[in-house]
């Protein structure tokens, strides 16, 4: 039998503005991950990645948006009908989130180790001595140096990288079952890009915790990922095993992902995406893909495409996706 999955995400539907004139930023997104699985989300700026991550936690900075359709069963549980009383007891604990720029995450104002330290106060009850040790340990395994001089410092006197990894330690603090990494790499040299994609891929092993990692880049994902989504305008419009996917991109979009990535050493050029992404206030008929895709007929400027099975477990939302299934080099 197989195990239910840790997080199953179905017909999500998120919109933004006023009720009765709302923007669908997130349209009939549906997922899952299993427990110590990495699913990666890609897709352009835009696309809808963090909002996703956002409507998992119902964390929206208190802008003017909401779930309107789709359940969101975290071991069971469906957090997008959990009342608002009950949430702050998953943030932070059992789903963890990993914010895309550390210097607003952080409190400018509060040393490191007093918001590491607040975390393990409000989720786990510990106090003292016993919470600045937890802290002191965390950072070590985050890879902070010399974490006992540098644990009363504020986030302005860390690099980026450093700030970044403040940021893993207070999420790995409660030992989350989810962990929802939004694009963490993001303004990080390549190094340290690769010190915390190491970093979480040690506390998946570790830990057992299953990861949803937001990314631009289809190289991380190679390197990282189980499974993954790719996100075009709201929508997921190809998904499957990352082996499948790269071996068997069967969705123009991915397709064209996947020329745009530099070859090793190959002289090859670079082929960019023509066009911009869709405004989704006004997104196109059919399917939303079409007024840049080379491929697009007639049927794909009015009917909508869904999702078809091209594999095991590979999916793809494509009108002629019977001529997209050989493999790719």
């Amino acid at each position: 039998m197989t195990a239910a999955p840790l997080l199953s995400v179905r017909n999500l539907r998120v919109g933004f503005g006023e009720i009765g004139n709302r923007v669908n930023v997130v349209d009939d997104v549906s997922f899952d991950i299993g427990q110590g699985e990495v699913f990666g989300l890609v897709g352009e700026s835009g696309s809808g990645k963090s909002v996703t991550c956002r409507s998992i936690v119902r964390l929206f900075a208190g802008a003017s948006a909401g779930i309107e359709n789709g359940d969101i069963l975290f071991e069971g549980v469906d957090l997008a009908k959990l009342p608002d009383a009950k949430l702050p007891e998953i943030r932070g604990a059992a789903i963890s989130m990993i914010f895309q720029d550390p210097m607003t995450a952080l409190n400018p104002t509060m040393s490191i180790g007093t918001q590491i330290g607040e975390v393990l106060r409000r989720h786990q009850s510990l106090r003292g001595a016993a919470v600045r040790a937890r802290v002191l340990e965390l950072l070590g395994q985050v890879g902070v140096p010399n974490p006992a001089a540098r644990v009363d410092a504020y986030p302005h006197q860390f690099s980026g990288g450093m700030r970044q990894r403040v940021l893993i330690a207070m999420a790995l603090a409660c030992h989350p079952r989810l962990l929802i990494a939004d694009e963490p790499t993001t303004a990080l040299d390549v190094t340290v890009q690769d010190q915390i994609l190491k970093l979480i891929l040690r506390m998946r092993r570790e830990t057992g915790t299953g990861v949803l990692l937001v990314t631009h880049d289809l190289g991380v994902v190679a390197q990282t990922c189980d499974k993954v989504g790719v996100m075009y305008a709201g929508r997921i419009v190809e998904s499957g095993s990352v082996r499948e996917i790269f071996a068997r991109p069967s969705h123009p979009y991915t397709r064209a992902l996947l020329r745009a990535l530099p070859a090793g050493t190959s002289r090859k050029p670079l082929l960019p995406i023509g066009g911009s992404p869709p405004d989704l206030a006004h997104p196109p008929a059919g399917c939303r893909f079409h007024p840049r895709c080379p491929m697009a007929i007639e049927a794909c400027r009015s009917q909508r495409p869904l999702p078809v099975d091209v594999g095991a477990d590979h999916t793809s939302a494509c009108l002629r996706v019977a001529d997209l299934t050989e493999a790719v080099p």
